[in-house]
């Protein structure tokens, strides 16, 4: 089993598709695609409702094959006795062996849909681009029961996730063949993912999310052999008079991730007094021996600054950058760009800006993409979904379930638990990925505990939920279990 999901463009899957049908029989893989979303359907149906039969299922058909599916698993409904009726929104051009089937099942062509129970979005497919146009819009505006997707959300590109104008948001989306970037990339707008297998052979994909028990399985943990030097000693520069917190919580993140050692660089007396497992000394040529530095969180940007991340950096050793960190690289880049030994860099949106003049804009992965290829290091670009981006290397992305971690100090958390992955010998890319799994599953943990389950979080309880999250994905093991 593989260790990771891949996700592939337009492109890739119609290559697929075309390689696909010469092997089997003209309309095949769309019957076998139809088949798989009426199951969906079906299964909705049952857990919302009680049944199938008799139940009502209205269909939003546009032009394409996107349009032939859904007509197609239509009639399929039709046959296990639900009410079918369908909206053409082109009807000039709807797929007509699909019409034909669902006409000869019994389903209905309508105007407007009636009351029904779930709604499915067949509009537009993966070829389609740009927002819904206004009638399609003025149909989904009016659905007030779940919307069920045919391989995406109609609206959303499919290859970046963005919308631009009126899109659909759905409860479940069924993909057809292989996952596509806007599973990844748009989860609230899809919903609960469904793949349904019609035969594609598929390259290597180039976009890809770890699987939550890879990460547990990867995760470091001491054997017999190991000391706390051999598990990995992280270097942590951060906080200040001014931010004396971000001290706290980037180091308490590598000590809740388990590394072996933390050494703490800084005048914050609370990172002692909070965590007295971690060994604090004044300067950077002070600290001993450490295998990886983490740099920046609330560190501050004046000329002692910079001249402690240069001195960082002149080393051999991996050193992830974050926060007051990457606004000193933004004014001199060179710092980086000159280095021969691992470099991680952990923006938001807004620094991700600082560092190239521009935000990263609707296409997330190929802005990620181009910044690690220009500076020759791994960027993490921080959101729901988090992308990470190295050189010559497949781009990892992950969902985080949820929005919990928007919040002040998660960034310094989050720098801590990936510094203790690089300082325990971990790949960059790995262990940014790796890291913000961990980091999103132990918000989303702190984030229903308790009286106030459902309420914002802080960074505090996030950090206290690090060790829970490495412990729950290394119980899921092999497992291909999605979400949370």
């Amino acid at each position: 089993m593989s260790d990771r999901r891949g996700y592939y463009t337009v492109d890739e899957v119609r290559a697929a598709e075309a390689e696909l049908f010469t092997r089997v029989p003209a309309g095949m893989p769309m019957r076998r695609a139809a088949f798989g979303l009426a199951g969906v359907v079906a299964g909705e149906l049952r857990s919302r409702t009680g049944g199938v039969a008799g139940r009502a299922v209205g269909l939003l058909v546009g032009s394409g094959d996107n349009g032939g599916d859904a007509l197609w698993a239509g009639a399929f409904l039709r046959r296990r006795g639900v009410r079918v009726s369908a909206v053409l929104l082109n009807p000039e051009r709807a797929h007509p062996e699909g019409l034909a089937a669902l006409r000869a099942a019994g389903g209905r062509v309508v105007d407007r849909l009636d009351s029904v129970d779930l709604v499915v979005d067949g509009i537009v497919g993966i070829s389609g681009r740009g927002a819904l146009r206004s009638f399609a819009a003025e149909m989904v505006a009016g659905v007030d029961v779940p919307i069920i997707a045919v391989d995406l959300p109609s609206g959303v590109d499919p290859d970046t996730g963005a919308v631009d104008g009126p899109a659909v948001t759905a409860e479940v989306t069924v993909a057809f063949g292989a996952h596509k970037p806007v599973h990844a990339l748009a989860v609230p707008r899809c919903g609960r993912i469904v793949l349904v297998p019609i035969g594609l052979r598929l390259p290597e994909a180039g976009l890809v999310q770890l699987d939550p028990g890879a990460v547990g399985a990867g995760w470091p943990v001491p054997g017999p052999a190991d000391d706390k030097y051999s598990q990995g000693v992280l270097g942590v520069c951060a906080g200040s008079a001014k931010y004396p917190g971000a001290g706290v919580l980037c180091a308490g993140g590598a000590v809740a991730a388990t590394s072996g050692m933390v050494r703490y660089v800084g005048s914050d007396a609370e990172v002692s007094a909070r965590f007295p497992e971690v060994v604090a000394s004044s300067s950077i040529s002070e600290t001993g021996r450490v295998q990886a530095w983490v740099f920046g969180p609330g560190g501050g940007t004046d000329a002692g600054a910079r001249d402690r991340l240069a001195e960082v950096l002149a080393t051999e050793l991996p050193v992830l950058v974050d926060a007051d960190g990457l606004t000193i690289l933004a004014g001199e880049p060179a710092l980086v760009r000159e280095r021969s030994a691992p470099t991680v860099l952990t923006p938001h949106a807004g620094e991700f800006a600082r560092l190239t003049g521009a935000a990263p804009g609707a296409d997330r992965v190929a802005a990620v993409r181009r910044l690690a290829q220009e500076w020759q290091v791994t960027v993490l670009l921080k959101g729901r979904a988090t992308v990470v981006a190295a050189p010559g290397e497949a781009t990892f992305v992950n969902d985080a379930g949820g929005d919990w971690a928007a919040t002040p100090g998660s960034g310094d958390v989050l720098s801590g638990i990936v510094g203790a992955l690089l300082a325990a010998g971990r790949e960059p890319g790995w262990a940014a990925a790796a890291g913000a799994r961990v980091h999103a599953l132990a918000a989303n943990l702190a984030a229903h505990e308790g009286q106030d389950a459902g309420a914002p979080i802080s960074a505090t309880p996030l950090l206290g939920h690090v060790r829970e999250a490495v412990r729950v994905l290394r119980e899921m093991g092999g497992s291909a279990a999605q979400g949370w």
